[in-house]
């Protein structure tokens, strides 16, 4: 019987474990003893659960769009940069680093761009505000002393000129409004006196207004901007300088900001010829509807250079030198920045068509007034104001602020002329004041007033 229970034997080794086998073997031997002839067959092993693990392979079908192996790229025309070392070699000999000094002392540093072969530099006001004393260094360690051209508050710029410059090298300055969210850009400056120090990376958002002025046009990139790279260019990856690096957000990383380079074009005329900014006025007021593509003339000044264009009330003004207009803060740019004697293309819709027209840009007529009245104060906004002389317009002007009222904290200062409140248009002194006692009690004052050729509202709220 011993072959039999080999070949039985035999034929279970894939049914069950060793143990198992081996015991039936023992059973088998016991019933041959006892005069037995059959015994069951050895039980298999219980299977294994089945696996609980999430992450096992499966076959699954893909419902979102997947790149197929080899297929073609989702944007053939983009070639990512090997290096940037050609370019920084190509442009950094026109970058420039400026020391300006108080006193003897260094008051701070910056950067800055040259922009003429005979030493015109561009860099931010706030980099040379003040300072008795600049001093610019070459990319090729000569030190020269700068004066200022002109500068502009405002907007953050100034120009200088190198004294003894001849023959230097120059940047290309390129067209901002070329730029897409995405772009490559590269910045070359001073940050903490570390001279020619380059930072690359992205165009974040355009047309951004962080609160500095009233022409914001912010170009914000992710490239590192840090104390001593403001006032230096920001560069395509064609070379060519596409804006002002300018500022940074304290409360991020990676948060700068740059002037456009288009707007610094439009500027540079101005501070070479006339020294301050001297602002074009067009001579219109415009409707101020927030996010709205309409620029709708509501007044248009007599005599003023929109008059003699033939723009009327109600033309909806589309286009400034064929640039479109999209928002009232865009139109304000693009007339102020011109300085006066220059002719602008204006594109107008009336009645359903477009007109074209040149206007002459002019300044804004000297406010003329009477001086501060008797009784010409609102103490509850903390004014003292003046009636204007009726050839200046309508309005009353802001002859003094009272320190640490609520027009001050405002922003409001003297020049400024109020011309509307609560969204009535004033023409007197005494109408404004009755406007202002007639607010309903915990509700702001609502103030129109201009300043040089920009409009702006501000709510106050009263103090008893």
């Amino acid at each position: 019987m011993r072959p039999l229970l080999v070949v039985v034997v035999a034929l279970y080794p894939l049914l069950a474990s060793a143990d198992d086998v081996a015991d039936w073997a023992r059973q088998k031997v016991r019933a041959q003893k006892a005069g037995l002839t059959t015994v069951g067959p050895a039980k298999p092993s219980e299977p294994e659960p089945p696996s609980s693990v999430p992450w096992r392979e499966r076959t699954i079908i893909p419902f979102w769009k997947e790149k197929l192996p080899g297929g073609p790229s989702l944007a053939p025309s983009f070639t990512p940069p090997a290096s940037l070392a050609p370019l920084v070699r190509a442009v950094r000999s026109g970058v420039v680093n400026i020391a300006a000094k108080n006193e003897g002392r260094s008051k701070g540093l910056g950067s800055g761009f040259l922009i003429t072969s005979d030493g015109l530099v561009v860099t931010n006001n706030h980099v040379i505000e003040r300072a008795q004393a600049i001093v610019a260094r070459l990319a090729d360690g000569r030190s020269l002393e700068a004066k200022v051209v002109g500068r502009d508050p405002e907007i953050d710029l100034a120009l200088l000129r190198l004294t003894g410059a001849v023959d230097l090298p120059v940047v290309t300055l390129g067209n901002s409004d070329e730029l897409d969210v995405g772009d490559w850009v590269v910045a070359i400056g001073n940050p903490f006196g570390l001279d020619t120090s380059l930072t690359h990376g992205l165009i974040s958002a355009r047309e951004r207004i962080i609160g500095v002025g009233p022409f914001d046009d912010f170009i914000q990139t992710n490239a590192l901007i840090n104390p001593g790279n403001s006032g230096g260019p920001l560069f395509d990856m064609n070379g060519h300088v596409v804006g002002v690096t300018t500022a940074i957000m304290n409360q991020g990383q990676g948060i700068g900001f740059a002037v456009p380079v288009n707007l610094v074009k439009d500027l540079l005329p101005n501070l070479r010829d006339n020294g301050t900014p001297v602002r074009g006025w067009l001579g219109v007021t415009v409707s101020e509807v927030k996010d709205s593509a309409d620029s709708v003339i509501v007044d248009v000044y007599p005599e003023s250079p929109a008059s003699r264009a033939g723009l009327q009330i109600g033309d909806r003004l589309v286009a400034v030198n064929d640039k479109p207009i999209e928002r009232y803060q865009q139109l304000l740019r693009r007339i102020a920045i011109q300085g006066p004697g220059v002719v602008v293309r204006l594109r107008v819709v009336r009645g359903g068509k477009t007109i074209d027209a040149s206007a002459l840009l002019s300044t804004r007529p000297t406010v003329a007034t009477k001086g501060p009245i008797s009784g010409g104060r609102v103490d509850s906004l903390g004014l003292v104001l003046g009636e204007l002389e009726p050839e200046a317009g309508q309005g009353v002007r802001v002859e003094e602020v009272i320190a640490e009222s609520v027009a001050q904290l405002g922003g409001l200062i003297a020049g400024d002329v109020i011309v509307e409140v609560n969204r009535v248009k004033v023409t007197s002194l005494r109408q404004l004041q009755e406007l202002v006692m007639q607010t309903p009690a915990g509700e702001p004052v609502l103030l129109k007033f201009t300043r040089g050729s920009v409009s702006r509202y501000l709510a106050l709220k009263r103090r008893g």
